[in-house]
């Protein structure tokens, strides 16, 4: 999994001002990147998620996630926010930068349920937070985050 996320899965300098805006960026390219075939049912998915309790962690990350029947394959999408958004997170702090994980209804949950534990864990490590906060370059984001699932 080496190479999962691509650079066109990452997108820096969104424009996203709100949790909503920044779920409906990444529904949006779900389908326009050709692995969902329903952006509102993969809205849908990630507000259903976020009403069960914030996906916001700490240090300025969220995992946003999503399982739906929309979504064809499993895909990571990474967005680093123009601006600090306002996410209800477990530390109070702004949130800077998204990590979703979409996966297919169909699958069950242990995929998803893998590629969350494995972008949290991550997240707990100071080089990988600050390798993605301190890069504008895609190429370099993706590469950081594909680190997660090796």
């Amino acid at each position: 999994m080496a190479d999962f996320v691509k650079a066109s899965h990452v997108f820096v300098a969104n424009p996203a001002k709100t949790v909503d805006e920044a779920l409906e960026f990444f529904s949006k390219k779900m389908v326009e990147l050709g692995y969902a075939d329903d952006e509102k049912a993969v809205l849908d998915a990630f507000k259903a998620r976020e009403s069960e309790g914030t996906t916001g962690m700490s240090d300025g990350f969220a995992i946003p996630h999503a399982k739906s029947d929309a979504i064809k394959q499993d895909t990571v999408l990474v967005a680093k926010f123009a601006g600090d958004i306002e996410w209800e997170s477990m530390d109070k702090k702004p949130i800077k930068v998204a990590i979703a994980i979409c996966t297919p209804a169909s699958e069950g949950g242990a995929t998803h349920l893998q590629l969350l534990s494995d972008v949290a864990i991550m997240l707990t490590k100071e080089s990988f937070r600050s390798d993605l906060l301190g890069s504008d370059d895609p190429e370099k984001i993706a590469k950081v985050v594909n680190g997660c699932f090796e």
